[in-house]
């Protein structure tokens, strides 16, 4: 799998509920690099592979337990070398952001929960969770329904908040809390982003787009994604060059042009200012990292 093509978008049918639980075993047509506007709570049962969360890329093995935020791309892909099909190998909540909103509102403490949903836009791992105790915390979601699935949901999120070993996995954070006409259209400024990456995109021509100023569109485009509009679209080319610096031999400036770079300097530049090394030394590390039984993750941890 290549986290270089645009993950699929994945769409929720409302009659799941505001909670939905899922579960499944591999190989499965559900596990596939893809995206959608509910946050997902994702605790690998079995086996071994690559974890790929937005820009991070890593090794998973039973026990991972990750929080991932609206609209961004995940998968888990199993090791080739397995061969014998896995009865259960994911269990799976996902839940959207309005429901949480509306919670929020009415329970005043609820609020407390909002630094951690806050994290998962980049991702967030819950390290060292007790793999049988994420396995009861999610099975009490499957087994119940209606007020009882609610409070068992509500019982789940409480003890992620209370987990004091958090950890950060992708350096892109993407936001998907928006409604109105303004907020429809930085969704397709994001959208635009991620698919023409690889050509020149200018804020002005973004704002054209939008049918706003210049002005306007920055300002609106911040405040929904919590990014300058410039500094989102180093972040995605660079995110790209990640999973090239990986999975392929291409030289560096090979890559710095086929994501959108229009010189090395300027490349090298923004890629140490978001993963802290240089494109060669990340290559050089993750390659390392991802050999069987150790896991990928040089970016910065995000705060």
């Amino acid at each position: 799998m290549s986290i270089a093509t645009v993950p699929q978008f994945e769409v929720v049918p409302p009659e799941f509920g505001s909670i939905r639980y899922l579960e499944h075993g591999w190989p499965c047509d559900l596990i596939r690099w893809h995206t959608h506007e509910e946050y997902e709570l994702h605790l690998m049962v079995a086996s071994t592979g690559k974890v790929f969360v937005g820009d991070y890329i890593g090794r998973f093995q039973p026990g991972q337990f990750v929080l991932t935020g609206p609209r961004l791309p995940h998968n888990w892909v199993t090791e080739v070398g397995s061969s014998d099909p896995i009865s259960l190998r994911d269990m799976v909540i996902q839940f959207r952001h309005e429901s949480l909103t509306r919670l929020a509102e009415a329970f005043p403490e609820f609020k407390n929960v909002t630094p951690m949903l806050e994290m998962a836009r980049s991702g967030v791992e819950f390290v060292g969770f007790d793999q049988s105790k994420a396995q009861a915390l999610l099975a009490s979601v499957r087994d119940t329904h209606g007020i009882a699935r609610v409070l068992a949901f509500l019982n789940v999120l409480q003890q992620l908040h209370e987990w004091p070993n958090k950890r950060a996995l992708s350096t892109a954070k993407i936001h998907s809390t928006l409604t109105g006409v303004v907020e429809s259209k930085i969704n397709d400024a994001v959208d635009y982003v991620v698919e023409n990456f690889s050509q020149e995109i200018s804020l002005e021509r973004m704002a054209a787009m939008a049918d706003m100023s210049a002005s306007a569109f920055s300002r609106h485009f911040q405040k929904s994604t919590g990014n300058k509009f410039v500094d989102f679209v180093n972040q995605v080319r660079i995110g790209k060059a990640c999973v090239l610096l990986t999975e392929s031999n291409d030289q560096i400036s090979t890559i710095c042009y086929s994501v959108g770079f229009n010189n090395v300097a300027n490349f090298n530049r923004h890629f140490v200012k978001i993963k802290g090394v240089t494109p060669s030394e990340f290559r050089r590390v993750v390659r390392a990292n991802l050999s069987p039984g150790t896991a990928a993750h040089i970016a910065p941890e995000a705060t």
